[in-house]
């Protein structure tokens, strides 16, 4: 199997910066992990590695398709594998960060597909978005498969869809599909956490909004809006873009626009929190503030190297 590491945690836990260092002393690269930073342009509130920090060390899946586009796990599982074995055939252990949970379980664990077609079910649900709140969609889910709805944003149109779609195609809930799913045994994964305290972290969420203004935000999103993109293109659609849109749209006060980031932001944390307590890692690290030799040997214990 391949070896792979992994470093997970919510947004603004310090992933970036640990990466790098463990990167730089191992001599491999980094694969993203991020569903945002695919995008090109959405720099600083997606918080993107800067300039000297991509080229300390190389990244891939940063910056790799327009906001315009949708991505998705699948082809998160596609984009990654061959960089993985590329640098596998380079005698390197790759490093996959990021904070989107589901593509890092897509990449472990392989995807569920349906081999039948769901199309019609699929429009259905839509066309009843048109006349039905999301909110009401959400509370079917919770219902037929809470497992899979605790899991995902009550705002996550995309999922909710997939969630009421599964169902309704196989009366099999979507969660329960992935527990009978074969795991892959592709990789042999060393996966670490960084979880710090949760006043710490919203602490550093809110620092994390300050400085983004400071680095430029506002010049970005109307930049952005200036090269055509709004909230219906999927990269706005996210936070630290669709919170600023009233204020170019409404005149909303900025600060009441930045409150919402921070707001928004807090909550996303709390749910990727939720999501890593249902996953299993072997080194969890409570404070962004890490020493690399315990890191190492615990990777050396672990790969037998």
């Amino acid at each position: 199997m391949i070896p792979l590491i992994t470093i997970e945690g919510a947004t603004a836990s310090g992933k970036t910066a640990f990466a790098i260092a463990l990167a730089q002393l191992l001599q491999t690269g980094i694969i993203s992990a991020d569903s945002r930073q695919v995008y090109r342009y959405l720099d600083i509130g997606t918080a993107k590695p800067s300039r000297e920090e991509l080229s300390a060390i190389s990244h891939h899946l940063i910056g790799i398709i327009d906001p315009d586009q949708n991505y998705s796990a699948g082809r998160f599982v596609k984009d990654a594998t061959p960089i993985i074995n590329e640098l596998h055939n380079q005698s390197k252990i790759p490093i996959v960060c990021g904070g989107t949970g589901l593509y890092i379980r897509a990449l472990l664990h392989g995807l569920f597909e349906l081999d039948i077609d769901t199309c019609r079910i699929k429009q259905d649900l839509i066309r009843r978005l048109e006349h039905e709140p999301l909110e009401m969609l959400y509370s079917e889910l919770l219902t037929i498969d809470p497992v899979f709805a605790a899991q995902i944003s009550p705002n996550d149109r995309q999922r909710i869809i997939r969630g009421l779609e599964v169902w309704g195609a196989t009366g099999v809930p979507l969660s329960l599909h992935w527990r009978r799913q074969q795991e892959k045994e592709t990789y042999r994964c060393f996966r670490i956490l960084i979880e710090p305290g949760r006043k710490q972290l919203y602490d550093r969420i809110n620092a994390r909004v300050t400085q983004m203004v400071k680095q430029g935000l506002v010049d970005e999103m109307r930049t952005l809006i200036d090269r055509g993109f709004d909230t219906r293109s999927p990269g706005l659609n996210t936070l630290g873009y669709k919170e600023l849109m009233p204020f170019f749209r409404d005149s909303v006060p900025l600060e009441t626009c930045l409150d919402l980031i921070r707001q928004h932001t807090r909550n996303y944390a709390k749910r990727q929190l939720t999501w890593y307590r249902k996953a299993n890692f072997h080194l969890t690290l409570t404070s962004p503030e890490f020493t690399l030799s315990d890191v190492t040997a615990a990777l050396r214990s672990f790969f037998n190297v």
